[in-house]
């Protein structure tokens, strides 16, 4: 589990570096944009990489169980999931109202993803896993809310982005059920 905390604290202290705007911004005039951005990505793919594989040896090493989910918990993480991909998709660029609504999409995509995951799943690697990027999700939601960016303008009516992220999100939602045992290990459905 020793990868995957590693893992966690590479990708997540990336990302919360990104809110001390100050120290970022000094980089960003000492180094270029570009090079900051080229330094971001890579330390961003380390962690994920690390993440995925200290995972996965954690998986394969014998779970750690914590506590047993109630079986009302998978099912409301494949309902919460669905509400995750739509908010995922409401990052393309067409004006959304569910965008505006959401006001930071993918900050809601990881919260709910998170938090789902998290109830279905009762084990120490689970916990670190999912718990780690629900406490970042919300530190991250509320940094971005102190510096004052209101993220996506309300919009009042129904628009064509809208229908490209419900049915964008149901089609990944979709993919994502089919693909889960083959991509996670773990089957969604019948299991």
């Amino acid at each position: 589990m020793l990868v995957l905390a590693i893992g966690i604290v590479v990708f997540l202290g990336g990302h919360i570096f990104t809110t001390f705007r100050e120290t970022r911004d000094r980089l960003i005039a000492r180094y270029g944009e570009a090079t900051y951005k080229a330094a971001y990505s890579v330390v961003s793919l380390i962690g994920f990489v690390l993440i995925v594989w200290g995972f996965a040896r954690y998986r394969a090493e014998g779970l750690i169980p914590l506590w047993s989910p109630p079986i009302w918990a998978r099912h409301l993480t494949i309902t919460l999931m669905w509400f995750a991909f739509v908010a995922l998709a409401c990052v393309n660029p067409a004006p959304s109202r569910i965008r505006g609504w959401l006001r930071h999409p993918t900050l809601v995509a990881v919260k709910i993803w998170a938090l789902a995951h998290f109830l279905a799943n009762g084990d120490a690697g689970g916990l670190l896993l999912f718990g780690s990027f629900l406490a970042w999700a919300v530190y991250d939601r509320i940094a971005v809310k102190r510096r004052g960016d209101m993220g996506a303008p309300r919009i009042a009516a129904f628009t064509r982005g809208d229908a490209i992220a419900l049915g964008a999100g149901t089609i990944a939602y979709a993919a994502m059920i089919l693909l889960h045992p083959y991509l996670i290990g773990v089957p969604v459905i019948g299991r």
